[in-house]
């Protein structure tokens, strides 16, 4: 009888345990998103939630660049084919803490802005906006649409040895679900 009080104890600990970690872990959340027709085309306006687990936040804290990318694909149904895609677009943004300024940065291409705190740096990168992601010419009239987007740390474009480490651990590896929605063209974009 023992036994089995010190087996339920270790289960309930260890369930504690795995409870507290699941609590503090980061994750990517997708909220929403959508496609608003402009003059060149269609561009995304997407809503997420980006929490860093601790091991992310220590790293970026002390000077390691994040890598962020969002990704958006387009594909129209064929009943005879596999679907096709239309479009398939990724934007990468760069997290970054400057300790000489004391100001988290976050770039996207040549483009970058400082932020006080990196919940700031964090909210601006879980809302992209006005990204053109379909032109006008690879619609074709008004057919129906599947558009599906996500963001994730890629630790792809980190250096070597956090590769590496990336591969081992699993705090290494936030991705939000694809975020699916219907879309049909009205001739918006024409």
């Amino acid at each position: 009888m023992p036994c089995c009080r010190k087996l339920e104890a270790f289960v309930f600990a260890l369930a504690l345990t795995f409870a507290a970690g699941a609590a503090h872990a980061g994750d990517i959340v997708a909220n929403g998103a959508q496609l608003v027709a402009g003059n060149e085309g269609y561009s995304l306006s997407a809503d997420f939630t980006v929490r860093l687990n601790e091991r992310l936040t220590e790293a970026v804290n002390k000077g390691v660049v994040l890598y962020f990318t969002v990704d958006f694909e387009l594909t129209r149904s064929r009943w005879y084919w596999f679907d096709q895609t239309v479009a398939r677009r990724a934007r990468t943004f760069q997290l970054s803490y400057h300790a000489l300024t004391r100001q988290y940065r976050l770039s996207s291409g040549a483009l970058h802005q400082g932020f006080p705190s990196l919940e700031d740096a964090l909210r601006m990168l879980s809302h992209p906006r006005h990204w053109l992601v379909v032109e006008k010419e690879e619609i074709a009239g008004e057919l129906d649409y599947v558009a599906r987007t996500r963001l994730r740390l890629d630790p792809s474009l980190m250096a070597k040895t956090f590769q590496v480490s990336a591969l081992s651990t699993r705090d290494w590896h936030q991705s939000s679900d694809w975020l699916v929605w219907n879309f049909s063209d009205p001739g918006g974009a024409r």
